[in-house]
């Protein structure tokens, strides 16, 4: 892999500046991680980030919401906001000559916006067809509900909020929870293309020099932690989640898991593909990743099948994920790394690729991983190794979710909601 120039400044007021100069693209991308979070809720109001992220791209400084979306057209700026359980992340991408007048866009959407009533309750409005529409989508809703279930409160809150609280949060709630968390202390701003770091870092001082305030904590276990194992829902198909522990990305064993949960579910020659699916067409659709929090991880599966195979699949499935570490082949493992490589390389091509890779690496090391690095990590990776790691970390602790018209009989569920 070509060798990357990377730059890391820390600023005064406590943000990070990371810069990744790419000579071979003309383009270039920004991400601004600031933690305002579902994690820093007030307790029964969730959904406030989702709302602040709604409200952020309404209007900022002296421009109202039409000028500022004309603002960033003018330049050609793709640009987008998003809630997480830790951060808001804003993501901008244009041609490298616009990224100044990109950033100042920016400086003002995170440092001077509106919050004004009538896109308030235009985006409150928004925010429940959003979450009407999740409960009209199975598969949506029980991921939802499987995340809830498996992790402790505040990271199980749903990203997208609750309807049930939707109506406590007023625009007063929203401008509260912007004041306490949209700070730059804590906040990661990343910045990747053909760009000057010394010009950048300049221009960055100028522009975010004199934001001010302090990051706030999480708050901690707010919420009663729900355990059962299904929902009713009247369909002629079940929906299977199966959530079990593994190790997050600051982990040594991280490629490890990586490199399992790939062997499972990396396309359609994955162990859960060809077993479940394929030589049995037990389901429709099979799946699992790897969710990563800073110190804690799960692997989510999901399965969608007919009620009559659904107690089938969910056996079959459980089963595959308990023993599938007992012949582990050296065919499965080279496959994982083919597309791992081909990865790599389109992420070398890719600026908002690395701008958000680099602020993910500092969030969760303390550092920036080189794309060689990783390349090396994963061509060192052997199959005893994994095997090694799966018999360790076995999927027999795990949480199951049914959505249907019938719960499925599960042996040897444990609850991991403290894992």
């Amino acid at each position: 892999m070509a060798k990357q120039q990377i730059h890391q400044y820390e600023m005064a007021n406590g943000m990070t500046l990371l810069i990744e100069h790419m000579p071979a693209v003309r383009s270039a991308a920004i991400t601004l991680t600031v933690p305002a979070g579902t994690a820093h809720e007030q307790r029964g109001e969730n959904g406030t980030s989702a709302l602040l992220a709604d409200l952020l791209l309404r209007g900022a400084g002296d421009m109202d919401s039409r000028t500022l979306s004309v603002a960033f057209d003018n330049l050609g700026v793709q640009h987008s906001v998003s809630p997480g359980w830790f951060h808001i992340t804003l993501h901008a991408a244009t041609v490298a000559e616009r990224i100044p007048e990109a950033l100042e866009l920016i400086s003002k959407v995170i440092q001077e916006p509106r919050l004004e009533a009538d896109h308030f309750e235009m985006c409150q409005v928004g925010r429940e067809q959003v979450l009407r529409s999740i409960e009209d989508e199975p598969r949506q809703k029980l991921t939802v509900e499987l995340r809830r279930r498996s992790y402790s409160p505040p990271w199980n809150r749903p990203l997208e909020g609750t309807l049930d609280h939707l109506q406590n949060i007023s625009l007063d709630s929203v401008t509260d929870h912007y004041r306490r968390c949209c700070v730059p202390q804590g906040a990661i701003l990343g910045i990747a293309g053909y760009v000057d770091p010394i010009v950048i870092r300049g221009l960055c001082d100028q522009l975010f020099g004199g934001w001010k305030g302090i990051a706030p904590e999480p708050l901690k276990e707010l919420e009663p932690k729900v355990h059962q194992g299904h929902l009713k829902h009247d369909s002629t198909q079940t929906h299977i989640g199966i959530a079990y522990p593994a190790v997050p990305y600051r982990d040594p064993d991280y490629y490890k898991a990586w490199a399992a949960v790939g062997i499972l579910s990396g396309g359609m020659s994955s162990r859960l593909f060809t077993k479940v699916r394929e030589e049995r067409g037990l389901c429709y659709a099979i799946g699992a990743s790897l969710n990563t929090l800073r110190d804690r991880a799960r692997v989510i599966c999901y399965a969608g099948t007919t009620n009559e195979r659904a107690q089938e699949t969910l056996d079959v499935t459980l089963n595959e994920l308990i023993n599938f570490g007992d012949d582990i082949s050296e065919d499965e493992l080279q496959r994982c790394k083919a597309r791992a490589k081909s990865s790599l390389i389109m992420q070398e091509e890719s600026t908002m690729a690395r701008a958000g890779a680099m602020v993910r690496d500092w969030f969760h090391l303390k550092r920036i991983s080189t794309l060689e690095e990783v390349r090396q990590k994963v061509e060192a990776l052997t199959v005893d190794q994994i095997v090694d790691y799966v018999n360790k970390r076995s999927a027999r602790q795990f949480q199951v979710l049914t959505l249907g018209p019938e719960p499925l009989s599960v042996q040897g569920e444990v609850d991991i909601s403290d894992m």
